[in-house]
Order: C-alpha cells, then sequence, then structure tokens
C-alpha cells in the first residue's frame, strides 16, 4: 500500500511500511514426512507386543477396531502370528446392571492381585456403550480405576460396543490374543451392563462373574434365565453400612435361586458372596473362589473343553461377520440396494420381497 504522507515535501510526514500477512500455515513444516507417525510392519507389532511394549500394543488394538479394509488385513496378520504366544491367561468376564458398581470393583480387584504378587499382569478391557444418536462413546470407565490406571503392570483399554450386542465389543475376542502375547496372565473383560441378555461375553472368559445389588427386585428376578444360569459366581456389591441386612437376605434369595437351576455342565456349584468395593473388603474371598473354580474345572477337563468350544463358537462368528461384510461391500449389491430401497419407500414392493430380490442377485453373482 503506497502512502503519500511519506512524500518528499511532507518533511513532519512519515507512515511506516507495515508488515505483510503472515501465513495461514506454519512455513517450517513443508515437510510434512518428518512429522507423520511412523508406520510400522507387521513384524514389528509382532516383536513389539511379544516383548511387553504397550504403545505397540494399544496401536494394535486399534488396528484390530479399525473399520477400515487395509486395516483388517494387517490385523488379521498380527493376530496370526501373535495366536502361538496366547492362551496363557486366566480370562475373566465381570458383568451387572449399570450402577452395580463393576469398574470399581475392578480397580480393587485389580490392585488386590498386584499388591499380592509382584509378578501379576492384569489386562483391563472395558467396554462402554456406544450411542445410537452419535454413534460416540464416553470411554470413561478409566476413570474410575484411580490406582489401576498408574499401575506398572497394569494396562487398561476402554472400547466402545459399536453396536454389538451381548456387552462387548466386536473385537474383544482378537484383543484378548494380544494381551496374552504381551505376558498379561489376568485378563478381565467389563461388560456395557445391560441387563439379562449380555451373554456374549460368557463365550470368551474363563469364569463368569455376576455382581449384582441388594434391594433391586424380589427371588422372581433371581430364577429368571438368562444372565444368572450362565453366572460361575455371584457377588453381592455394597455391602456395608446400613445395607449389610440388606445384603445378607439378597445373598439368601440368590442361593435359593441357584438350587432351582439344573447343574452346570462344568459340575461347579456358583456360590454367591458379600463385598464391598468401597471399603474393599471381601476381595481375598472372590479371588479364592475363582482360584477354586479354575483348580476344579482344570481337574475334570472341562476347563479346555470349554475354552475349545469357545475356539469353535468364534469360528462360526468369524464367518458370519465375514459374510456379512463380503454383502454390503459387493458394488452391484449396493447398487441394487439403493434401487430396492426405494422401491420400498414407494409402497412398489414389500420389504421382504425387497431383501429376497437382493438376496438373489448376490447368490447368482
Amino acid at each position: 500500500m503506497e502512502h503519500p504522507e511519506n512524500d518528499c515535501r511532507f518533511h513532519s510526514l512519515q507512515v511506516n511500511e507495515g508488515t505483510s500477512d503472515k501465513p495461514m500455515v506454519n512455513p517450517y513444516l513443508k515437510d510434512f514426512k518428518r512429522f507423520k507417525k511412523k508406520i510400522y510392519t507387521v513384524s514389528e507389532y509382532v516383536e513389539g507386543i511379544v516383548k511387553g511394549d504397550i504403545s505397540l500394543l494399544s496401536q494394535a488394538v486399534t488396528l484390530v477396531e479399525s473399520a477400515k479394509f487395509e486395516h483388517q488385513a494387517t490385523a488379521q496378520e498380527i493376530i496370526e502370528k501373535c495366536l502361538p504366544y496366547s492362551g496363557n491367561s486366566l480370562r475373566v468376564g465381570l458383568t451387572g446392571v449399570p450402577g452395580a458398581g463393576k469398574s470399581t470393583s475392578i480397580d480393587s480387584f485389580g490392585m488386590y492381585l498386584l499388591d499380592n504378587n509382584p509378578e501379576e499382569k492384569l489386562a483391563v478391557l472395558a467396554i462402554d456403550p456406544s450411542s445410537e444418536v452419535s454413534k460416540g462413546s464416553i470411554l470413561g470407565d478409566k476413570t474410575r480405576m484411580e490406582r489401576l490406571s498408574v499401575a506398572k503392570n497394569a494396562f487398561i483399554r476402554p472400547s466402545p460396543s459399536a453396536g454389538s450386542l451381548g456387552g462387548v465389543a466386536r473385537k474383544t475376542r482378537e484383543t484378548i490374543i494380544l494381551c496374552e502375547a504381551a505376558g498379561f496372565n489376568k485378563i478381565i473383560i467389563e461388560t456395557v451392563g445391560v441387563g439379562q441378555s449380555e451373554t456374549a461375553v460368557h463365550s470368551m472368559v474363563d469364569f463368569f462373574l455376576l455382581i449384582q445389588l441388594a434391594g433391586t427386585g424380589d427371588e422372581l428376578q433371581g430364577i429368571k434365565r438368562g444372565i444368572m444360569e450362565m453366572a460361575d459366581g455371584i457377588i453381592i456389591n455394597k455391602a456395608d453400612g446400613d445395607n449389610i441386612e440388606k445384603a445378607k437376605l439378597a445373598q439368601a434369595h440368590f442361593r435359593n435361586a441357584l438350587h432351582l437351576f439344573p447343574l452346570p455342565e462344568s459340575g461347579w456349584s456358583p456360590k454367591v458372596l458379600l463385598y464391598s468395593g468401597y471399603y474393599g473388603t471381601g476381595i481375598k474371598e472372590i479371588w479364592n473362589m475363582v482360584g477354586d473354580y479354575v483348580e476344579f474345572t482344570r481337574k475334570n477337563g472341562y476347563f479346555e473343553h470349554r475354552r475349545n468350544e469357545q475356539s469353535k463358537y468364534w469360528m462360526y462368528e468369524t464367518i458370519n461377520e465375514q459374510l456379512k461384510s463380503k454383502f454390503y461391500n459387493n458394488p452391484e449389491i449396493q447398487n441394487e440396494l439403493k434401487i430396492c430401497e426405494q422401491q420400498v419407500l414407494n409402497s412398489q414392493i414389500s420389504s421382504f420381497v425387497a431383501a429376497k430380490k437382493v438376496l438373489n442377485t448376490y447368490f447368482k453373482e
């Protein structure tokens, strides 16, 4: 910009030149390659995971949970190479209604393990419900594990349920394999806490622990089928202060209810224990119960039988997932779906006819 005031005829006036506009982007960041995140090979991931590198383990879990095709291919290679190092942990599933104290209990359970055995390595896979509206998750379970989150031998990984039913995330099974390969010998899976239908976690753990609260229902609630008959152990939380008598009454109700169920295939009779997650009482008895169960089922062969059945179950689940993925990612099916969807909206054909039409197109192809 020219300033006429700077003309030599005006000796008493002078306007300094202003500075030029600063660029929107830092000029020193032209070479973006220096700041790009390093891309590791499958071998580097596996080597780092086996050595116990938490950073590489976390990145590998992110790949497993990713919906991108290229990430899924890499994740499957990592999982396959980590399989020989897996299977050496005790897997405990922990479930209960929202507000039962699952996260607080895990903090107490985990610290009890680590304090009593410095060689223990604990991984916690906390599943957080995803919003049906925004599709997002808070992933805040870790905030209730104040002591465990800073413990040296603990790894806490919150994951979104991402629409998966049954209280666990779709990729939790694969994440267990990676954690075992990283040397974690105790794995606790915390479910979202959805109620009676929360049974998918039973197909991926060795011991299924159900947390209940006193005063939340009558005896009829205790004998309802579903999650109750799958539990290997039941614990009544918040058995402290004025709530102790209510907790003892609930304990009696659940014990009576368990007698009405047929004996589980394992031959183990589930126990009902009292404890307080806030005060940390009764935790030793709970871990003793888990230890007794493992010893009992290893002796009668059910422990290995259950793991084999779980592997078979997840084979079929993987087949179903791959078929669904191939179907919806097929370009011709995507076009056919748009056409059929519009015909359904215009009431030209019914939903069932449209579905049959799309499936016929897929199978012909």
